[in-house]
């Protein structure tokens, strides 16, 4: 199975995500999206993949989402977009993308749905 993971190594969630990827026996092509975030159309085609929103991955407490002023029910999808394109922190993560899904797993525990 070939999986990617949108990855954060400073951050504990996606380390713990990417430690069960290993210890179930997968290798995931790491994609450590501040310094290599996802283009636009990428980050599109994940959101549609993962059935949901812009809003559903943003990283809502990052300081600098409050400062931009986006609000969860008020922004547009075009707004977070630009806002993630322009400060890639506001991608939560980690995101990890299967060959038939894509999920943010937030809690750890849910990429277990993903290896099934």
């Amino acid at each position: 199975m070939t999986i990617t993971i949108y990855h954060n190594p400073r951050c504990q969630t996606s380390r713990n995500v990417l430690a069960y990827l290993r210890d179930a026996g997968q290798e995931p092509h790491i994609i450590e999206y501040l310094k290599t975030p996802p283009s636009r159309s990428e980050l599109k085609r994940l959101v549609k993949t993962m059935g949901g929103k812009m809003r559903d991955i943003v990283r809502w407490k990052e300081p600098i989402a409050g400062q931009l002023g986006l609000d969860r029910e008020g922004s547009s999808e075009d707004e977070l977009l630009d806002a993630m394109m322009e400060h890639p922190i506001l991608i939560n993560r980690p995101i990890v993308v299967t060959k038939n899904a894509a999920k943010l797993c937030r809690p750890s525990e849910a990429v277990k749905d993903l290896l099934l």
